[in-house]
């Protein structure tokens, strides 16, 4: 087993979840902003260079995070335009992260039928 590995993406990994909750404590900013921020991170990192070491430094470390799915996005538009051309801006994104998205579908559908709702009161 690499522990260097496991050091890098738990430092990687964790110096995000640091970002992020120095973000909601010390903003007004919502979870859900923060949350947008972060994929839009990915994608803008991504598109200037800088996401692609990180992600062969880190490995889970950078590709967990939602930053990591902003990188799948712009990782897929790019591979569907080298192959598609202009197409692949409008496929390239969904195909790349289509597995997670239906995770995350499937998993809030099971959860909400597991649970009951309550009032806030």
């Amino acid at each position: 087993m690499d522990w260097w590995m496991i050091v890098k993406a738990f430092l990687v990994g964790g110096g995000f979840c640091v970002i992020g909750q120095l973000l909601v404590d010390l903003t007004k900013l919502t979870p859900a902003r923060i949350l947008v921020g972060y994929v839009t991170a990915g994608v803008l990192l991504t598109a200037v260079g800088v996401y692609d070491p990180l992600v062969q430094f880190a490995g889970a470390g950078a590709t967990v995070p939602l930053t990591g799915f902003g990188y799948s996005l712009a990782m897929g538009v790019r591979e569907a335009i080298a192959k598609d051309g202009v197409f692949g801006i409008l496929t390239g994104g969904l195909t790349a992260t289509a597995g997670g998205i239906a995770a995350a579908v499937t998993f809030s559908l099971l959860a909400a039928l597991c649970t009951r709702s309550k009032d806030k009161s």
